[in-house]
């Protein structure tokens, strides 16, 4: 692997109190933001907060941007607009915000055909989501996401032991928690998108913390002596090279996407550009450090190594 820092001797534990502060802060905010998406007063997509879905199929490509700005010109704003190329296809996804007895498919249909007199289209699909199947929606995310955490720390306990599987689902549920507070505090729609999002992260977490506690594993065989904050810092700054070109690595990914994928893709690369930067911080200074402040203190851990 690529040593990019080459040999570290960083104090990462000496660090963790101001970590905590700052994971703390993140934390809460997530917390919020997950109260307020169970409330239904956060900026959820029709996924969430029920809405339209209209596909449109055209007999040659229409501009995505032109098709945006007839429908915010005819008062149908914020549309989630999603462009097939290949098949000449607009999907059309439109929040319901207000009541309104017109169907709001009839309404986008009615818009196309006055602004793109001269395209000719038909209707593939209509879908009317309701906010009862936006509550179910809402239900099963985060069903997903703690069975995600039990499978955590399943795994990991198996792997390593039971302490290592709570402290990876602890940093893997902060670094959900704190994408998650990142977008609401940006009034970032939430959508089944970004869930998928979110529960790619929490594997991107995983992978990185198993690469950190297996080197502290092993120097918990060879280092006894030296302490387990000793221990933990030697084995952290052992890895902290591959952990930064591994993380590079996807940030280069995703940054061109973020900036250039389009709108479909923003909010999902956006959301894992941010967690593989705080996954990365987590595995460090919050699952790490948990081992330390397990309670039995460090004498437990270094007598069952």
């Amino acid at each position: 692997m690529l040593e990019i820092l080459g040999k570290t001797n960083i104090d990462f534990m000496g660090k963790r109190n101001v970590a905590f502060v700052f994971s703390g802060v993140l934390v809460v905010l997530g917390l919020l933001a997950t109260v307020q998406i169970w409330r239904g007063t956060a900026n959820l997509g029709i996924d969430f907060a029920g809405g339209t879905a209209v596909q449109l199929k055209f007999d040659h490509p229409i501009r995505i941007d032109e098709a945006r700005k007839a429908l915010e010109s005819q008062g149908v704003a914020n549309a989630d607009l999603q462009e097939f190329v290949a098949e000449n296809k607009l999907l059309v996804r439109v929040k319901t915000t207000t009541t309104i007895e017109e169907k709001i498919a009839d309404r986008v249909v009615a818009i196309f055909n006055k602004e793109f007199p001269n395209f000719q289209f038909v209707v593939e699909s209509s879908t009317e989501i309701g906010p009862t199947i936006g509550q179910k929606l809402q239900q099963d995310a985060l069903i997903a996401v703690l069975i995600s955490f039990a499978g955590i720390i399943l795994y990991i306990a198996a792997r390593f032991e039971f302490r290592f599987g709570v402290a990876a689902a602890i940093a893997t549920f902060h670094d959900v928690l704190a994408v998650l507070g990142l977008f609401y505090l940006l009034d970032k729609e939430i959508t089944l998108l970004v869930v998928t999002a979110l529960l790619t992260l929490a594997g991107y977490s995983l992978t990185d913390t198993v690469v950190v506690f297996d080197r502290i594993r092993e120097n918990l065989k060879l280092r006894r002596r030296e302490g387990i904050v000793a221990i933990i810092n030697n084995g952290i700054n052992q890895v902290l090279s591959r952990t930064i070109v591994t993380s590079l690595t996807v940030i280069l990914v995703l940054i061109p996407l973020t900036l250039a994928g389009g709108e479909v893709l923003h909010d999902f690369s956006l959301a894992l550009l941010w967690g593989v930067v705080i996954g990365t911080y987590s595995s460090v200074f919050v699952a790490s450090p948990f081992l330390v402040i397990w309670p039995g203190g460090e004498g437990r851990l270094l007598k069952r190594s």
